[in-house]
């Protein structure tokens, strides 16, 4: 009952604005099959990424949730998501303890293409519904305001809220890192902001669009990988 009016509220006040219709379909998914912890990328705007890239923190997302959950019987049914962007990976959630909040973080360090690793698990019971669709729904609300704003570049920044704190992730300059801050801090309900940006510079940028138009050459790798995963 809880997830069904909140999204009804999430209808009404998308609708209002033509420009959040974009991110409908995106948050509805994000909600129901996260429980309310939704993940914002967009299709628009500019990707800094290549391909191989993004298929590799797909990976990691992907292949990292059956590791962790194999790597301790408590893990089994704990609430943990992880968000990868460049090989820069967030971790957060709830676990029953110390140890297996140390077993998490350890099992993403040791799969490959793993750059730098955010560990911000809490040792806590898991969240209820509820705040998972309030996180939901907050996410959903500073991504729409990112898309409006002119110095936020929302293609390439990813957005996620954890029991009202929100990171954010991606590979974007000092300004627009700082913009992305100060836009999700005037968001009511966020109770803190985290940072996980990976800072690069404005000149970088050209050379980094044109890397990310080239298709890999590692087709059959990724094939294979995701074959595994299955």
């Amino acid at each position: 009952m809880e997830r069904q009016i909140g999204f009804v509220m999430l209808f009404r006040q998308i609708n209002r604005y033509p420009f959040r219709k974009l991110i409908t379909v995106f948050a509805l998914t994000a909600l129901f099959l996260n429980g309310g912890c939704a993940v914002f990328t967009s299709d628009e705007g500019r990707e800094t990424r290549t391909v191989g890239t993004v298929w590799d923190d797909q990976m990691i997302e992907s292949k990292g949730r059956v590791k962790i959950k194999k790597a301790h019987s408590d893990l089994k049914n704990a609430h943990i998501d992880i968000v990868a962007y460049n090989g820069v990976v967030l971790l957060v959630g709830q676990v029953p303890s110390e140890e297996t909040r140390q077993i998490a973080a350890e099992t993403l360090q040791q799969m490959p293409k793993v750059k730098k690793l955010y560990n911000e698990l809490q040792i806590a019971g898991p969240t209820s519904v509820f705040s998972r669709m309030n996180d939901g729904w907050l996410t959903t609300k500073i991504k729409s305001k990112m898309f409006a704003s002119k110095e936020v570049e929302a293609g390439r920044i990813k957005v996620l809220t954890e029991n009202g704190v929100t990171y954010l992730m991606g590979m974007v300059t000092k300004e627009e890192a700082d913009s992305a801050v100060e836009l999700a801090r005037r968001v009511y309900g966020v109770q803190k902001v985290v940072k996980a940006f990976e800072i690069i510079e404005l000149k970088d940028l050209p050379k980094m669009e044109r890397a990310s138009e080239k298709q890999p050459e590692n087709n059959e790798r990724n094939k294979q990988e995701e074959e595994e995963l299955i």
